[in-house]
């Protein structure tokens, strides 16, 4: 029996092939059933968390309290010949900004020459006054000498003649009258010295004032760091159109009263901005934020509000005018690169659900007015019509009809399968 199957299989072995092709087809429908019913749709998962609504408003960083650079009065000439990049970190004592002081230097040796001039002076009045005094001193002695010797000749009048006593008294009354006029001439002297010197000194204060003056001008020709902290350059309002004022750089020339740089308080840096009537009722202090400056987006900062206005304000940046709210939200750890002026972006969580709900807004379609979700059921989507409660951030809180865990369609099924 078996050889006659062997034999019959050797004459008929089309019977193989024709098996074989006949799996093959079977394999290859059944392969191209299961990808077809496998789901080819991008899904997310339905999860349960906490639903933040946040508010995003515009606004800047700013400090409370800086300590402004300002160049100084009355010193002529303000051209900035050194000055530290913006965003430097000084301590204090750095160097932040020196102007130009090679005309003040000139003014100040000229006037330390005139107030060498003026001390010269007092010591050649010194000098002078002291021989005048020396020789009326002398003059003064030979007067006393000769008052004393025509009193003892006076004294000889009893037994001189007439004639004799008459010249003793003529003697005497001369050489008192020249005793006189030289303490007379003495008295003056004195007077006239001491005016003189005076004087004299007068000029000398005159210009150590000026030489001190001098040297206060060049002092504040250096303005430094008086606190630790971020240098801010200000804007250059007389090198630029109206708004696009550039910074200040060296080899610019300011004017007296100009705030060059400032030193902001670290601490008390803020980010501020406006929010609308609309978001007023659902702001109050103490609500978490989140700041990114416009400038650095790579590092989001936290901190809270701290202050609300409680009077709107009127907007007259468009038309119709709006009222708008100022608000402050303090920063916990300010970054390094951030500096007050900066625009910035804040997140303000208004409101907070806990063991929510929640699914990506790309997940929720509109069919025919009503709110939709496809659920994954096995290899194909359900759809399921759902209630939303919240949405914000990306995300929407479902009040129903899902469960954490099943995976939802963030694609149109019926889209999907058409491309």
């Amino acid at each position: 029996m078996v050889d006659q199957l062997k034999s019959w299989w050797r004459r008929r072995p089309w019977v193989f092939i024709v098996a074989g092709a006949a799996i093959l087809i079977v394999a290859a429908f059944g392969a191209a059933r299961v990808v077809r019913s496998a789901p080819s749709v991008p899904t997310a998962e339905v999860k349960i968390g906490e639903f933040v609504d946040r508010v995003q408003v515009r606004g800047e960083v700013k400090a409370l309290r800086s300590v402004a650079l300002t160049a100084p009065s009355g010193t002529g000439d303000l051209q900035i010949v050194k000055l530290v990049k913006n965003g430097t970190q000084v301590k204090p004592g750095d160097l932040v900004a020196q102007f130009d002081t090679t005309q003040l230097q000139r003014q100040l040796e000229q006037r330390q020459t005139d107030l060498k001039t003026a001390e010269a002076e007092i010591e050649r009045t010194r000098a002078q006054h002291r021989l005048t005094a020396e020789q009326l001193k002398t003059d003064l002695e030979k007067a006393r000498y000769d008052v004393d010797r025509a009193k003892l000749e006076l004294g000889k009048a009893e037994i001189l003649s007439k004639i004799d006593g008459e010249k003793a008294r003529i003697a005497l009354g001369n050489a008192e009258r020249i005793l006189a006029e030289v303490q007379e001439r003495m008295a003056a002297n004195d007077n006239a010295a001491a005016a003189e010197l005076e004087s004299r000194k007068q000029k000398r204060e005159k210009s150590l004032f000026d030489v001190r003056q001098a040297q206060a001008n060049i002092a504040r020709m250096t303005l430094t760091a008086s606190a630790a902290g971020l240098i801010t350059l200000m804007p250059n309002f007389r090198a630029g159109m109206f708004g696009n004022w550039p910074e200040f750089k060296e080899g610019d020339r300011a004017w007296p009263g100009a705030s060059i740089a400032e030193l902001p308080d670290l601490s008390t840096v803020r980010a501020t901005g406006r929010i609308e009537e609309a978001d007023r009722g659902r702001m109050k202090t103490g609500q978490d934020a989140v700041v990114r400056a416009d400038a650095v987006p790579d590092k989001e900062m936290t901190g809270k509000i701290v202050d609300i206005s409680p009077v709107a304000k009127v907007d007259l940046s468009g038309w119709p005018p709006k009222k708008n709210f100022d608000f402050a939200i303090q920063i916990d750890q300010l970054d390094a690169r951030v500096r007050p002026g900066m625009s910035a972006t804040a997140r303000i969580a208004v409101e907070r659900l806990p063991n929510s709900i929640l699914i990506p807004v790309e997940a929720l379609f509109n069919k025919r007015g009503r709110n939709v979700v496809y659920v994954l059921r096995g290899s194909k989507f359900e759809e399921r019509e759902v209630a939303v409660l919240r949405r914000g951030g990306g995300q929407l809180v479902i009040a129903k009809n899902l469960s954490a865990g099943e995976r939802v369609a963030t694609v149109d099924p019926a889209l999907a399968q058409e491309q």
